[in-house]
């Protein structure tokens, strides 16, 4: 099946009881800066105008759990985030908020989870 329009992925959503606070999380964490800031929606944008990350209130909002558990809300997605200095970006995502998951899967990835509960890799690139 060939395209007729070119489709480019803008933004990833994640739900939250609390938009705002998850964004400025992010935003630290990124680098990013906030390009829309409404009640419900906040839209976080890469400084080279890529993808963003979009935080949308949920009201009934469940945390995920990590690693997954029957019976328990389980992550739908999570985000993978290369860096370089994987001691570092740990210490900086500490700084920012994020909390070391207790379960870790691999040796040069660093489970994290966010201000929400949702989890996110550092891997070293």
């Amino acid at each position: 099946m060939t395209m007729s329009t070119r489709l480019t992925l803008t933004t990833v959503n994640l739900d939250t009881p609390d938009p705002a606070a998850l964004a400025r999380f992010y935003g630290r964490l990124l680098g990013w800066t906030i390009e829309v800031e409404e009640p419900d929606d906040v839209i976080l944008r890469s400084t080279d105008g890529s993808v963003g990350l979009s935080f949308q209130r949920e009201p009934a909002y469940v945390r995920p759990t990590w690693p997954a558990e029957p019976g328990r809300q389980q992550m739908m997605a999570h985000l993978e985030i290369g860096v370089e200095d994987l001691p570092a970006a740990l210490e900086h995502a500490l700084a920012c908020g994020a909390t070391l998951a207790a379960y870790q899967p691999q040796e040069d990835v660093r489970v994290c989870l966010d201000p929400d509960g949702h989890p996110f890799c550092l891997w070293l690139r």
